[in-house]
Order: structure tokens, then sequence, then C-alpha cells
């Protein structure tokens, strides 16, 4: 095996070994076991199981982010924008399980970048942006559009959480109920909202 082929068969190991335990539950032992290699192979592609995770991470990173963005582009109505973040982020969670719960889990690594959160910040700055145009187009306060930015991002990420775990109903039937509801609340927004007065 090539340096490049044993570095690529450690990542699937630890990727998958990720998913399943978690950075914590999973050691440099078993990922070495794992891949039929010694302990210090993996060291030396990696530096530990840090710099493993770091580049699973970063791998992931990219291709979600890919997905999305490719989803977002030039979309021409705010309907649209709902429908194709929810059919991109289920897309993703159904043809990559395990990378999508790598991304999901909290981890020790990479904090401040690499890490879902930050992720779907920068995925709620892009829609962000649209959203500020049609609330302009609308009559609507574009100073508002961060705050809905992040309702809806928010709204689609937990919803795609819980649908990686129960994969029921199908994505095409649980991006219609997101639509369903992003839409509809979008489609009838107050000039200015407020709330009821409490008695």
């Amino acid at each position: 095996m090539t340096a490049r082929e044993r570095r690529e068969q450690l990542l699937t190991v630890g990727r998958a070994l990720f998913a399943e335990k978690g950075f914590e539950g999973a050691s440099v032992e078993e990922i070495a076991a794992r891949a039929d290699v010694s302990k210090p192979v993996v060291y030396e592609h990696f530096g530990g199981k840090e710099g493993m995770y770091a580049v699973i991470v970063d791998r992931e990173v990219e291709a979600l982010l890919g997905a999305l963005t490719g989803a977002l582009a030039q979309v021409a109505h705010p309907r649209q924008l709902v429908e194709r973040a929810a059919m991109a982020l289920l897309g993703y969670i159904e043809d990559s399980p395990d990378g999508f719960r790598i991304l999901a889990r909290d981890s020790p690594v990479a904090q401040s970048s690499g890490t879902f959160s930050s992720l779907l910040g920068d995925v709620s700055a892009q829609v962000e942006g649209l959203l500020a145009d049609q609330f302009r187009k609308r009559g609507l306060n574009p100073s508002v559009a961060p705050i809905y930015s992040q309702m809806l991002v928010g709204m689609v990420a937990l919803t795609g959480q819980h649908w990686a775990e129960e994969r029921e109903p199908s994505k095409e039937v649980v991006a219609s109920h997101l639509v369903n509801l992003a839409w509809n609340g979008l489609h009838g927004l107050e000039r200015r909202p407020g709330l009821p007065s409490e008695h």
C-alpha cells in the first residue's frame, strides 16, 4: 500500500470509528487495530487522533458546505431557498450518515472553525443576504434578516439531526413539511410583529 493509500485507509477507518463512538470514545489503539497497522503508523500520518479527527471534520465540512452552497446558488425566490436548503442537508445526511454524526456531535478539536455550528453560521450568512433582498422587495425591514436567517437555518438543521436518527418519513416528505412551515410563516410576515399583551 502506498503512503497515500494507507492514509486514506486510516481516514476511512477513523471516520467510521468516530461516527460510532465519538471523539472521546475512539482511541489510536482501536483505529490501528481496525486498520491492521501498528499505532506508530497512525501517529506517523496524523500525529495522533486529534490530527486525524481534524482532517475528517474538515472534509465533511467541505462536503456539506459545498452541497449547501451549490443548492443556494441562484435562488430566485425565498420558498426555493428553503426547499433547496432542506433537500441539500437531508441529501447529505442520507448519503453521508457517518459524516453527519461526526459534524453534529460537539468535539474538543477545531472549536473555532470546522464545527457544525460554525458551518451553520456560514450558511446563515449566505441565507441572510438572500432574505435581506427579499425583505426589501416586500417592504419589510431588511435589518432583521440575520435573525430570520438563524431561525430558518436552525429549523432545518435541528430537523436534519432528528431525521438522521429516525429516517422516517422520506427526505422529500420531511423537506415538504419544513417548506410548509417556513414558507407559510414567511409568506405572512407582519411589518411590525409584536407579542400579545400579557393579561
